[in-house]
């Protein structure tokens, strides 16, 4: 074990900055055989996320971070007013995965409406990866870009996406558009080769940029209900003169749906997983409890705990919850460039017309709010839940959902969990 993870916890002074620099235990012992964070990473979204290790600042009461954790790089959000309760590693530049997908998303998904129709061609499935995962596309079919959706969400269906590419204009400009998309969201430490997520040289993001981007994503109704869905009905082959059969296909994300040792989390409402070779196990979720929403990212467990992404996952969501409000952020996910102007290529605004991942003001900008009226949108949005806020930066307007209206699908499952386990 190296000697920056033998660091003891420690609280200083009120006279020093009260961050503890150190890494909780990993769950085994063959950490000298991982690779070390860089000793200078990005600075964006503050100073403390440039180190390595781990960043908190406990205040009275709070609880101490879980001793499991063994991932390479993680970060605990509150997903409204965009502070970090908590990070390690956070700018660590990773292989992504299949989570490099939320990107993908947020990047393409407004483009069409979910009703367009499109015939798979050869070259529509041309050069996917060995060992892809696959919801089952077959070519000389026909789909509406809302069963796509559904592939790429619930089955991380590398097809789906390849054919959502080629509908966008092709792999070249879809990556294209994913990395200006990145780079407007203030997403730096990503750079996207493949939309699938698929390792490829050079391909990284990082815990923080996940973080950012499955935010913005989430701000659009669409998105929300994708992610959340745990199980829907995938259409088959049409064979000619008569109707065309469906197979059920199922999340991927063991917090969603469970799994063998992982129970559904009680108030989980997606986002995405991924798992290869160079990029190990990852993912980026979003849960509610008591009208607190959290986003978690881990990136690559080195615990030989079965499911242990998820499992750690859960850990930091709990700590989260219990966390919010007796610890003093050490950063926050920013705002996408075009909120400090007002224009910009790409506002990130969503198909329902909400607007991107908002920012948390720096105390000193003279920030005024005043409460908006969010517009409803999507089919099982829970309506009525709160608006927005009109968020002034440096003179121009930013609109900030303070609430998001989760899907309906999942207020049913919080209610009927609460109802098991009050």
């Amino acid at each position: 074990m190296s000697a920056s993870k033998k660091t003891a916890w420690a609280v200083t002074t009120a006279a020093l900055l009260p961050v503890l620099v150190a890494s909780p235990a990993h769950a085994d012992d063959k950490e000298e055989q991982q690779p070390k964070p860089p000793a200078v990473m990005s600075t964006v979204g503050g100073s403390l996320l440039g180190r390595p290790g781990t960043q908190v600042q406990l205040g009275p009461g709070a609880p101490v971070l879980p001793k499991e954790l063994s991932g390479r790089s993680w970060v605990v959000a509150d997903a409204e007013t965009g502070d970090i309760l908590a990070a390690h590693n956070s700018h660590w530049r990773l292989p992504p995965a299949s989570t490099l997908k939320m990107l993908f998303a947020d990047t393409v998904l407004p483009k069409f409406p979910k009703t367009t129709n499109h015939t798979v061609t050869p070259e529509d499935l041309k050069d996917l990866g060995a060992g892809s995962s696959l919801v089952g596309v077959k070519e000389k079919q026909t789909y509406t870009a809302h069963d796509l959706w559904l592939g790429v969400f619930l089955r991380s269906g590398n097809d789906a996406v390849r054919v959502l590419s080629a509908m966008n204009g092709g792999i070249p400009k879809t990556v294209a558009d994913m990395n200006d998309h990145a780079a407007e969201l203030q997403a730096l430490d990503t750079y996207a080769v493949s939309p699938d997520g698929y390792d490829a040289p050079r391909q990284v993001s990082s815990a923080y940029d996940l973080t950012l981007i499955a935010r913005s994503g989430m701000q659009k109704a669409d998105f929300r209900e994708y992610c959340s869905t745990a199980r829907a009905a995938f259409p088959g082959e049409q064979k000619p003169g008569k109707k065309r059969e469906t197979f059920e296909i199922q999340n991927t994300n063991r917090l969603l749906t469970g799994d063998f040792g992982v129970a559904p989390y009680q108030g989980i409402a997606g986002v995405k997983n991924g798992n290869t070779t160079h990029a190990g196990a990852t993912f980026t979720g979003v849960a509610e409890r008591n009208g607190k929403v959290l986003l978690v990212t881990v990136m690559n467990p080195s615990s030989k705990e079965q499911h242990a992404v998820y499992k750690e996952t859960a850990r930091l969501l709990d700590w989260g919850f219990a966390a919010s409000g007796k610890v003093t952020p050490v950063g926050e996910l920013v705002p996408p460039k075009s909120a400090g102007t007002g224009t910009g290529g790409d506002s990130g605004a969503g198909s329902d017309g909400t607007a991107p991942a908002p920012g948390k003001n720096a105390p000193d900008t003279g920030t005024a709010r005043t409460v908006a009226q969010e517009k409803s949108g999507g089919v099982g949005i829970a309506l009525g839940v709160a608006g927005g806020v009109l968020v002034l930066l440096a003179g121009a307007a930013f609109l900030v959902n303070r609430r998001w209206p989760l899907p309906e699908l999942v207020r049913r499952r919080q209610s009927r969990d609460e109802s098991v386990n009050p």
